[in-house]
């Protein structure tokens, strides 16, 4: 009997991991380039509970492009989905090769429409970074697709940061800085990693999910309003964020905890306190918060010195610093005090 023959195409996944801002990224100075007002460094936590893992299908038996995330059709149209999209669609190579092994011209991509497949192991929205993984995720899987190569040192980073900000800092493992660069098209404000993920094998994360409900302001909401109106943020950028990130960075390639632990703290803070002063105010933090940030300076009062170090991002969920042998005590601490109100990763 005639049997249709295979139908040209090629099929990709990647798994990729979030990322907690130590030095926090508030403020776009560029809005259509998603640049931001400065630059910012951050830790990647490892994949074992943590991910965004999405699949891309390429055919020519497609009508259109499509894209679900968590089991749920998405708008395909979104803005900055579809700069994605053509930004790496555009770096595309022709040695690609469809599933009979045939190479994929360049001119010939054209013809496929994509089916993209994003699941998060995390709540998307809640303050966890989840776009970060998200979108470094959909970049990773579209340059693995297309082949595609870099015109430049950083560019699949500058376009992961044009989906979502802190994306460009989940392209890379362990300590990470993102430059908020200088140039007018935005091409260098890409992530640069200050240190590998071997660099310090002691220092582990306890996330605390305290409320996994998509938040009240978004991100990017949020950060327009304070952009707009917090003369703190303006401050902050101009004159305390570079010295926080070259202190913290010398910190980390030192394994300082200490100093480590009390910039992220103290930056957190500072982060939450332009949300105040922004109008009308942002709360992204709840009792429970508050009352975590409570008990780790206790806990470190009680130990005479820095061994926990809280930050939270745009909102409530806590992300605790620590080297593994105060992991145990600190985790028996937060059940004792937090069993019903949280969950920990």
């Amino acid at each position: 009997p005639f049997r249709k023959p295979p139908t040209a195409m090629r099929s990709v996944t990647c798994s990729t991991p979030t990322n907690i801002a130590v030095i926090k990224y508030w403020g776009k100075d560029n809005v259509a380039l998603n640049t931001p007002l400065n630059s910012s460094v951050s830790v990647t936590l490892n994949q074992d509970q943590l991910k965004t893992v999405t699949s891309v299908l390429a055919s020519k038996d497609f009508p259109v492009d499509r894209i679900w995330l968590n089991g749920a059709e998405q708008n395909i149209q979104n803005k900055r989905i579809q700069t994605v999209l053509k930004e790496v669609r555009r770096l595309a190579t022709s040695k690609a090769v469809d599933v009979n092994g045939h190479a994929i011209a360049k001119d010939a991509w054209d013809q496929y429409k994509l089916h993209i497949v994003s699941i998060n192991t995390f709540p998307t929205a809640a303050g966890l970074a989840s776009s970060a993984a998200g979108y470094a995720c959909l970049v990773a899987a579209l340059v693995e697709l297309y082949a595609a190569e870099e015109e430049y040192e950083g560019q699949f980073s500058a376009i992961a940061r044009q989906g979502s900000g802190s994306a460009c800092r989940s392209l890379h493992g362990g300590f990470v800085r993102w430059d908020k660069g200088v140039k007018s098209d935005g091409s260098d404000s890409v992530a640069i990693q200050i240190a590998d993920d071997k660099h310090w094998p002691e220092l582990e994360a306890i996330i605390c999910v305290v409320n996994d409900k998509e938040k009240d302001t978004s991100s990017t909401d949020g950060m327009n309003t304070s952009k707009e109106t917090s003369e703190l943020l303006g401050f902050r950028a101009r004159e305390v964020v570079n010295k926080r990130l070259a202190a913290i960075e010398a910190a980390y390639k030192a394994k300082d905890f200490e100093t480590f632990g009390k910039i992220t703290m103290m930056d957190s803070n500072q982060f939450h306190a332009t949300c105040l002063d922004t109008f009308p105010p942002i709360f992204y933090m709840n009792e429970v918060s508050r009352s975590i940030i409570h008990l780790v300076h206790q806990y470190n009062d009680h130990a005479g010195k820095i061994q926990a170090a809280y930050t939270f991002d745009a909102g409530p969920n806590a992300v605790i610093f620590l080297e593994k042998k105060h992991t145990k005590e600190v985790l028996a601490l937060l059940t004792h005090f937090f069993d019903s109100k949280a969950q920990y990763v």
